[in-house]
């Protein structure tokens, strides 16, 4: 397999450049003409001005307006950004060492950079802040959901970390806060078919073979609230909001379910009550056994 060039130009604000790779055939007279077309988003303006600046470049350096179309070439760029909501929480690193970083995402701050959220994300800010421009998420958090994210510091080991969670060999534990219903029976397993469909926000459970299962206990209870103990043995989108929901006791300040709810997101006032609270893993380059846990705190309970 022929191997991907690397990128010509530099990180810029903790952020790669965009790579595209031009197509094997095409008839088109110039780059701005293919670009025009490939980027109906970008206004023709806007790439002509980013050829005039030589802000596109290939291996070998930066394209003019007058470039020529290349087929099966790669040019490389950096996007505009979108305008951003500043998330007013920091980002805690509970370990640190040559091979990973365990961090505490908080809560309204995306893990990596995705759709309006760009800078604001977990991974962008720990790339500046540790000067470490090559990090990389094993896995993901939901924005909303507070807690440990794995992070690996160099690019050629991310697939034997990313191998544990796939491989289901890492231990994650959550806490949670929600309802208590003296008469729901815990501890209990919860198994069910969930879905995620593209361009729906939600996702669902359904009838099928189940491919989700959660463990959930509770610890205490008080003033109608529990707080429970949740142990994902799958990772299927929104599994610990769906199988709380369908227990009919939903996780405080839920705003998918069970009831889908509008909030801006300069909103910080009511955070989801998830937080991830323990990682265990074998570290699949030691050998050594790892476990680390949380400092945060959910603030219905607290």
């Amino acid at each position: 397999m022929r191997r991907k060039p690397s990128s010509p130009l530099p990180q810029r604000n903790g952020l790669d450049a965009a790579r595209l790779k031009l197509p094997a055939e095409g008839s088109w007279p110039s780059l701005r003409d293919h670009l025009v077309e490939r980027l109906p988003r970008v206004a023709p303006e806007r790439i002509e001005e980013m050829l005039r600046e030589e802000r596109i470049w290939t291996v070998s350096g930066p394209l003019g307006i007058d470039a020529p179309f290349v087929p099966d070439s790669y040019i490389w760029f950096h996007r505009d950004l979108p305008i951003e909501v500043p998330v007013p929480f920091e980002v805690g690193v509970v370990h640190q060492d040559d091979d990973i970083v365990v961090a505490d995402k908080p809560h309204f701050l995306a893990t990596i950079p995705r759709g309006q959220h760009i800078m604001q994300t977990a991974l962008v800010r720990l790339r500046d802040s540790l000067g470490l421009p090559d990090l990389s998420p094993a896995h993901r958090l939901d924005r909303v959901t507070a807690g440990l994210v794995l992070f690996v510091v160099r690019r050629e080991l991310r697939g034997k970390y990313q191998t544990m969670f796939r491989d289901r060999l890492v231990r994650k534990e959550y806490e949670a806060i929600a309802g208590y219903d003296p008469a729901l029976e815990l501890p209990r397993v919860v198994r069910s078919r969930i879905i995620k469909e593209r361009g729906i926000i939600t996702a669902s459970e359904v009838d099928g073979e189940p491919n989700a299962e959660t463990h959930v206990s509770l610890v205490e209870h008080r003033n109608g609230l529990g707080r429970y103990h949740l142990k994902p043995l799958t990772g299927r989108t929104h599994q610990l909001r769906l199988h709380m929901s369908g227990l009919g006791v939903p996780i405080v300040n839920d705003d998918f379910y069970p009831v889908l709810r509008e909030r801006p997101l300069d909103d910080f006032s009511s955070p989801l009550q998830l937080l991830a609270r323990t990682l265990s893993f074998v570290d699949p380059i030691t050998g050594d056994e790892r476990s680390f846990t949380s400092g945060l705190k959910l603030s219905a309970w607290s």
